[in-house]
């Protein structure tokens, strides 16, 4: 019995690809109007997904439907719904940014008159109108990032793939980017993003799926993953020096301590913990923290454990 694929979503079923990285029968369901994350370690198979999702790639099995086109049967139809932004920077140095995104425009049968509004208004609200009629190879590197984003955006997709978007770029220039990025999913837009920038994917997306060895370990919405974050490393800056204490107090209020450096401490605080109670034992015991900080981001600690757990049962 063949299952009709549905109309209002983007959907990878079962699909294979041989390779360095090899897809293990991925399936993937993506709602529309979603912000998605695409996680994975580097050789995890990210790269090889979204180049089969985008008609870069063949998968040696399965297939792809983009709002129920299919990719393999139906590639024209189902491009002209999605824009991608590939992780390399693939821009003709020689060319303008305003030709770029009218030359865009054209592959999809949009008319230069057509094209030109449309193309200020990107480059405007990328922040790159002043440049337009500079060259590619006078831009900066977020300048180039940001101009991708410009002409993925000239055909109006319904679906845009970011792959490392921000990659190399400043942390105003990301803000920026992803301003703007929100923006449009708030109007409706599908945004699939794959980010080594962990924090990115924890603020930005809705649901996520992390991809390891070719196989998903992880598809769920970003709420009910980080619930899953049963102990969190917080970083203690201590107001003064203070012998190690993780001799001393290798555990205090139920909470483990670990002495990084006579003015440093990291606390395993289980979730939902009260924090208190660990103030007040270290002030009992003459240690006063002066601020308190994550070490990493709650994405990051679960994302850390899914790997190496899949990597001991390898």
């Amino acid at each position: 019995m063949t299952t009709t694929p549905a109309l209002d979503v983007v959907e990878l079923t079962k699909t294979y690809a041989s390779g360095v990285q090899a897809l293990k029968g991925v399936s993937l369901r993506v709602e529309p109007g979603d912000f998605f994350a695409l996680l994975g370690p580097n050789g995890a198979g990210k790269s090889t997904l979204i180049g089969i999702l985008s008609s870069l790639v063949n998968p040696s099995g399965g297939d792809v439907h983009v709002f129920g086109v299919s990719v393999r049967e139906q590639r024209s139809q189902a491009m002209a719904l999605l824009g991608l932004v590939p992780q390399e920077i693939n821009l003709n140095p020689f060319e303008k940014p305003l030709d770029i995104c009218i030359n865009q425009a054209g592959f999809y049968g949009i008319t230069r008159a057509a094209a030109m509004p449309r193309a200020e208004r990107y480059l405007r609200q990328l922040q790159l109108w002043d440049k337009a009629h500079q060259t590619v190879r006078s831009l900066s590197g977020g300048m180039k990032r940001r101009l991708m984003i410009a002409r993925a955006m000239m055909s109006e997709p319904r679906l845009l793939v970011l792959d490392e978007p921000t990659a190399g770029v400043d942390i105003e220039i990301r803000r920026s980017m992803w301003k703007f990025i929100s923006a449009i999913n708030r109007a409706g837009t599908t945004v699939i993003l794959t980010t080594h920038y962990l924090e990115e994917a924890e603020q930005l997306c809705r649901n996520i799926a992390i991809i390891d060895r070719g196989s998903i370990i992880e598809h769920s919405s970003m709420k009910r993953l980080l619930a899953k974050l049963d102990v969190e490393t917080l970083v203690l800056d201590l107001a003064e020096p203070a012998e190690p204490v993780a001799t001393r107090l290798p555990e205090i209020a139920g909470i483990a301590l670990h002495a990084v450096d006579a003015l440093t401490l990291e606390a395993a605080v289980p979730r939902g913990h009260d924090l208190n109670s660990l103030f007040a034992a270290l002030t009992q015991a003459g240690i006063v923290v002066r601020s308190l900080r994550n070490k990493s981001n709650r994405l990051e600690e679960l994302f850390v454990r899914l790997v190496d757990n899949g990597k001991g049962a390898a």
